[in-house]
């Protein structure tokens, strides 16, 4: 049955409005696994900046919770190409990319029209190619507290071992929000 933009929007709006509903009710809950089960598949990913923490779903419940590094600038949405800040906002992933400059990665949607909007008041371009990504090829054998900080040009950085399990877990489509 085809249903109309309209019906999408509002399913897509409400979904993610639950999503958040569920991210806050598990904030400053430790309740989650150390390791993904086998079969389990992630179905939504929230990332909050300002904990720098991803945490993934599989039907509402909380499986998993991750540290991550951030762009360099990571306060605020990002406004434009360059300028190292992490988006803020409702994406999805649209690519798995196993040879990556950086281990693997999950290409996120960015730019939506939101970005696309706010980079154009400002006469820039919105950029792009923003990505949930391991470490820098070349680099697996740095010391583990190496990248603790934030240091990507606007991406989402977590360990290689972690890229390497999301990998078996998410698909395609999966919804990722990005919050302050």
């Amino acid at each position: 049955m085809l249903r109309s933009p309209m019906f999408y929007l509002l399913f897509v709006s409400a979904f993610m409005a639950s999503l958040l509903s569920a991210v806050s009710s598990f904030a400053g809950s430790e309740i989650y696994f150390t390791n993904l089960a086998g079969q389990v598949m992630v179905d939504s990913i929230a990332v909050h900046k300002a904990d720098h923490e991803m945490l993934v779903f599989s039907r509402g419940v909380l499986l998993k919770k991750y540290i991550v590094q951030l762009g360099s600038h990571p306060v605020g949405p990002k406004q434009c190409f360059g300028d190292s800040k992490t988006p803020e906002g409702y994406y999805h992933i649209s690519v798995m990319n196993a040879k990556s400059l950086f281990h693997k990665s999950l290409g996120i949607s960015y730019p939506n029209t939101t970005d696309i909007e706010r980079a154009i008041k400002l006469g820039r371009s919105p950029g792009g190619d923003i990505m949930i990504h391991g470490l820098p090829n070349g680099q697996e054998h740095v010391r583990r507290n190496r990248y603790r900080n934030d240091w990507t040009r606007g991406c989402i950085a977590v360990r290689n071992e972690e890229i390497d399990e999301l990998f078996e877990h998410v698909k395609v489509g999966l919804p990722v929000v990005i919050t302050q």
